[in-house]
């Protein structure tokens, strides 16, 4: 009886050390925000075992959300874990930071500069603290809705950061969209981030054209855009479709290589879970060698 307690005892702790680690709600110091920023971050099962650095995928929430969305309601972890487990995507480090409701860029007004945040002060300190493997061949981000256009808007802006770039139900407007969206639509979630009380044509500012997916596509240097692996997917029943298909055609005209996938569904969790597999595994096979 006591030698089989003493193997039931080792084959527990053997399940539990193999078991990634799901840490949510750390935070850094931030001079740029000048205040706290939270972050999630899962490490994979052998990383307290090992001596080896890990690739590093920046998984980014939701407009609304914080940095525990992506584990409490899209089980983010328990899906890598099944997946690594499988061996169908290498071990890699998963960090999902807290953005409020930045978009992931620079304000208008210069208050709250995100993007410059994330850049410059993040992904260096998650270098710095976590065994990473720090250079653009083993990084990638994605992200849904809000967190799906940060995800584009950091790999076209700095390709030279990102080896892919996974957009789920990305928010992305055409020009059109943006100055036809109603004055509420506007004042409720861009007040943050562009000029507020702006009508019609007015909102098509140069900030916005720094910021414009489409219009970084069409305007950025080709060859670095290149060299990041892009994988866009959007629900045919989302109603942020029409931006996805315009992104779709951007590049098509550009001549920059992409996968594009179009599900049935909507702007919803359910969607985005179904997602998330085939975004690690086409995220992993960019690290692989």
């Amino acid at each position: 009886m006591k030698k089989l307690l003493l193997s039931l005892c080792v084959l527990w702790a053997c399940s539990a050390s193999a078991q990634g680690i799901l840490k949510e709600s750390l935070e850094v110091k931030s001079k740029v925000l000048d205040k706290k920023v939270e972050y999630s971050l899962y490490l994979p099962a052998d990383y307290e075992r090992t001596n080896r650095r890990y690739p590093v995928l920046y998984l980014l929430h939701g407009y609304s959300d914080d940095e525990t969305g992506w584990a409490q309601f899209g089980e983010a972890h328990l899906t890598a874990e099944r997946l690594m487990q499988a061996g169908e995507v290498p071990p890699m480090i998963i960090v999902m930071p807290d953005a409020g409701v930045s978009w992931y860029i620079n304000s208008a007004d210069g208050k709250v500069k995100y993007e410059d945040f994330f850049i410059n002060e993040f992904i260096p300190y998650i270098d710095k603290i976590y065994r990473t493997r720090g250079s653009k061949e083993f990084r990638a981000v994605a992200g849904l809705s809000m967190g799906g256009y940060g995800t584009l808007v950091m790999a076209l802006k700095h390709p030279d950061l990102f080896a892919a770039a996974a957009p789920l139900s990305a928010a992305v407007w055409t020009d059109e969209l943006f100055t036809t969206m109603p004055e509420a639509s506007f004042k409720r979630y861009f007040s943050t981030v562009f000029k507020e009380n702006l009508q019609g044509q007015e909102r098509l500012t140069a900030h916005w054209y720094q910021n414009s997916v489409l219009k970084l596509v069409e305007t950025a240097p080709l060859d670095p855009m290149k060299k990041v692996k892009f994988y866009i997917d959007c629900g045919d029943d989302d109603f942020l479709i029409k931006g996805n298909m315009a992104l779709h055609a951007a590049m098509l005209d550009r001549k920059l290589p992409h996968e594009f996938r179009v599900r049935d569904g909507g702007h919803t969790w359910n969607y985005w879970r179904t997602a998330l597999p085939e975004v690690l595994k086409f995220v992993g096979e960019s690290f692989r060698r």
